[in-house]
């Protein structure tokens, strides 16, 4: 593929805008970077495809996600609304995801993936849930995953909550997977072994989770979201979150901590220690309430700090302009956030943590042998777009319905907006079939919760 007259956003350090280039692909890797009319001159017999002066830029990348989550849009929760982080889990999250059996789980992952394609998102960490449909789960969304073209990190979320048989099974879950990846390396999937919470995980389970993972695997688990989290593990071990799973052999540089947002100073520099990865979902913290993560604070100190959504809709722009604006409202300062923390945290921490499940070529940049993963962005600045601004244009005038074509690996999912890889009126129109059913045994649940 020779991709013609475009304008690179090439996110290398230092970065770099290249005006009127072109990328040549060969397979699934950028072969080469150069001034368009050299390129057309040095590959005569591959038929360009124009960009028409559009801006490239490698795909975007999730930390953390839900793809589970999908069927929550538009449920009615049922008696009063719930009032803190603690009935939220309770009252929504725990009874959809008790709610879902395999056809849901597939089909939460499609809709999502959809998503995603059309936000120009091409790398996703995901984190699953469905206590009732939990063998082979994680097979499911890799089928779909596999369909859509896109790269996914995928886990099964090992808790407690619906008991001891339970917990076992998710984590034969997890093992079974990273068994099966193992034996059948896929180029676009990798696996990380999913943890819920701290606080609905006994010292035993973790035990068992740790002795059931190489030490070269890492986790995926959520950490200090709200405060609750920090009273349950000084009850269990007087000890706070993160020296609880330090303890337990939790952290280290393959493990993903999502949130964060109740740590301390010494907890933060046990992340840093370990080089654990800490993912910052601002949108989400905003819908639950929970407050905000001291993410410059963190960045600050030397802990890896990357971005997801938490099963928000897969615009990672709008999670960008949340970090941004987020932190300036629970801290009354404009002069907090700079753009630049966004960037580094969205753009190089994200890509730098996707290699670690995708190594054989570099992700997140726009170079010679680095995966073939971009989108084009029909975007026209009104004003000079240069290296510097960058991330001011990204913030207050990229939009995901600019987003016009998605590649992943050279394969193209998106072409002038018209997905290649899934169909989305099917798959939304079965969505709408199964989520009635759904929605039934999410009120079945909910009832059995209060």
């Amino acid at each position: 593929m020779l991709i013609t007259n475009a304008n690179l956003i090439t996110w290398e350090t230092p970065n770099r805008i290249l005006e009127n280039h072109a990328i040549y692909i060969v397979g699934d890797r950028i072969k080469e970077i150069g001034p368009t009319k050299a390129l057309v001159a040095k590959h005569p017999k591959t038929k360009p495809t124009d960009a028409n002066g559009q801006y490239i830029l490698p795909g975007g990348i999730c930390a953390h996600t839900h793809f589970y989550s999908a069927f929550s849009r538009g449920l009615a929760i049922p008696g009063d609304a719930p009032k803190d982080f603690p009935e939220i889990l309770q009252k929504l999250w725990w009874p959809l995801d008790r709610a879902l059996d395999a056809e849901a789980v597939r089909y939460s992952a499609l809709i999502s993936l959809v998503d995603a394609i059309k936000h120009g998102t091409t790398t996703l960490i995901d984190h699953h849930a469905s206590p009732n449909a939990i063998d082979g789960s994680l097979d499911q969304i890799a089928d779909a995953v596999d369909k859509s073209g896109l790269r996914g990190v995928l886990c099964y979320e090992v808790t407690d909550r619906d008991g001891l048989e339970k917990a076992n099974d998710g984590i034969n879950e997890n093992a079974r997977f990273l068994k099966r990846l193992r034996a059948n390396p896929h180029p676009r999937l990798a696996a990380t072994f999913g943890l819920h919470a701290s606080l609905t995980l006994s010292g035993i389970t973790l035990q068992a989770c740790r002795a059931n993972v190489p030490d070269e695997v890492g986790f995926h688990i959520h950490v200090a979201e709200h405060e609750a989290d920090q009273y349950d593990s000084l009850k269990k071990s007087n000890l706070r979150v993160v020296e609880r799973l330090q303890k337990h052999g939790i952290l280290g540089p393959q493990t993903i901590a999502a949130h964060g947002i109740y740590l301390d100073a010494r907890e933060m520099e046990i992340l840093r220690e370990t080089e654990t990865w800490l993912t910052h979902q601002p949108r989400s913290n905003m819908n639950n309430a929970v407050g905000a993560a001291q993410v410059e604070s963190m960045l600050r100190l030397g802990v890896k700090v990357a971005l997801g959504n938490d099963g928000f809709s897969n615009s990672m722009w709008d999670e960008w302009k949340a970090a941004y604006l987020l932190q300036k409202i629970e801290t009354r300062d404009p002069r907090r956030m700079n753009g630049s923390l966004v960037e580094q945290m969205a753009a190089y921490n994200n890509a730098q943590l996707a290699n670690l499940f995708f190594p054989a070529a570099p992700l997140g940049q726009l170079t010679p042998g680095a995966f073939a993963d971009i989108v084009f962005v029909d975007y026209k600045p009104h004003t000079p777009l240069t290296v510097e601004n960058l991330p001011w244009h990204m913030i207050f005038g990229f939009q995901s319905s600019l987003v016009t074509t998605t590649i992943v690996g050279g394969k193209v999912l998106m072409k002038d907006r018209k997905l290649q890889t899934l169909d989305e009126d099917e798959i939304a129109e079965r969505a709408r079939e199964i989520a009635p059913r759904i929605w039934k045994k999410y009120q079945e649940e909910a009832a059995k919760a209060s």
